[in-house]
């Protein structure tokens, strides 16, 4: 008897839900860094832990991204929107690592700009998990409040950078330049994280 050949599709795993889970490790380092700009924690300990998750989490994303047979999304958009939360996440540590070697404390601007920057990685991540839920609409219109978070950022940026010209202190105003951009280059990039939610959903419609 001729015996039948079956024939077995690889295993797909869920990268989007690796996606998630470093969103959801992107939202706890904005609120972390938000914590530390408001004097609530001395250093960026946990940040820095945090850091380290986030990158297991985009090496495991990526290597099932070059195992998986179909993925729920372009991978060029998977592998785009995790580079993107990935820069976040290491800005933000970069940012207070920048601020302990220069020894200077977050001031009320950096608390404001950190706090509106935690606001815009909880929205992606609320974003890319209604995304995952099939709520499309839903992710662009959580995506959109992520970017307008950010433009009350950028007034805040501006009002800091101009207030530092009444400052003499050169020292101060140098390192306080740096740590203003610092969180500036983040808003970016999460804008461009945002940014990439809408192109991902345009693609799938």
């Amino acid at each position: 008897m001729k015996r039948r050949r079956r024939w077995f599709l690889p295993a797909n795993p869920d990268v989007i839900g690796q996606l998630t889970a470093q969103s959801k490790l992107t939202a706890e380092a904005g609120g972390e860094l938000a914590a530390w700009a408001a004097g609530e924690t001395e250093d960026g300990e946990l940040l820095r832990r945090l850091e380290h998750e986030a990158d297991t989490c985009k090496r495991d994303l990526r290597r099932s991204l070059s195992e998986a047979f179909t993925t729920p999304l372009d991978p060029e958009d998977i592998f785009e929107l995790s580079r993107g939360l990935d820069e976040i996440v290491n800005e933000a540590k970069n940012l207070v690592g920048e601020a302990e070697a220069m020894s200077t404390p977050p001031d009320a601007a950096m608390a404001k700009m950190a706090k509106q920057l935690a606001g815009g990685t909880r929205r992606l991540d609320e974003a890319l998990r209604a995304f995952a839920a099939g709520h499309q609409d839903e992710a662009t219109a959580i995506a959109d409040r992520a970017v307008k978070d950010q433009r009350h950022a950028q007034h805040t940026y501006r009002r800091a950078m101009s207030a530092l010209v009444e400052n003499e202190d050169l020292r101060e105003v140098t390192a306080r330049r740096e740590l203003y951009r610092r969180f500036a280059r983040i808003g970016d990039e999460l804008v461009l994280v945002a940014e990439r939610i809408w192109y991902s959903v345009l693609k799938e419609d």
